[in-house]
């Protein structure tokens, strides 16, 4: 798991610098600030014979962190939306992997590169291949039937300032920039912003819990 983990990280630092190099900037712009980040890899797992068709295994949502990175699952689930608002399932080919911006990613950039909507779920495609996978069973092959997402989690180091990177000003969403969506803060207290959003931290601020201390 440590080799595959450090092979999926080094896949998003490459991945960053090739964004970087296409947008005009040096190559380490991003990587620098990935340097020391709180990278995770977190496979998750589905028991396909538990559940029904329809069920959302990961709801609607976008991920928090700078750039996500997924192997081929034995099952099919994954859907994203595109920024018309189509929805669509995600087939990875064999080999390849799958990167998916994340807020961090848009906040640096000012909005160029979005963070992906994304959501995984027991959908009726799904159950065609658990069904064949169980008649493989009963003639005496060995299939896994859960759904396991090979998952992880780049992050950018905690102290990094992800206000929008001046070098590439020409690129920005300026009408946003001027709305105050994209302020200044550090990766640390953006986490701590969206884990808040979701109810998975406390709804205070560093200094407030300092104070409370």
């Amino acid at each position: 798991m440590d080799a595959w983990g450090y092979q999926m990280v080094n896949s998003t630092l490459l991945a960053a610098e090739m964004a970087a190099v296409g947008m005009g900037l040096p190559k380490d712009t991003f990587t620098n600030k990935m340097k020391g980040g709180p990278h995770l890899l977190a496979p998750t797992a589905s028991d396909l014979q538990r559940y029904p068709v329809g069920t959302a295994f990961a709801s609607f949502h976008y991920d928090l962190n700078f750039i996500t990175i997924h192997g081929k699952s034995r099952y099919p689930g994954l859907y994203l939306w595109t920024r018309e608002w189509k929805r669509q399932p995600v087939s990875i080919p064999p080999g390849c992997l799958l990167l998916q911006a994340g807020i961090m990613f848009e906040q640096l950039t000012g909005g160029y590169v979005l963070a992906g909507y994304h959501e995984v779920v027991f959908s009726d495609t799904t159950k065609v291949v658990v069904d064949r996978k169980l008649q493989e069973n009963e003639e005496g092959a060995k299939n896994i039937l859960w759904r396991i997402s090979s998952t992880l989690f780049s992050h950018i180091r905690y102290d990094v300032d992800l206000s929008p990177i001046e070098g590439m000003a020409q690129l920005h969403n300026q009408e946003n920039i001027k709305a105050g969506k994209y302020p200044r803060i550090t990766a640390h207290e953006k986490l701590m912003e969206e884990l808040r959003a979701i109810n998975l931290a406390p709804k205070i601020t560093i200094n407030e819990a300092v104070k409370q201390e």
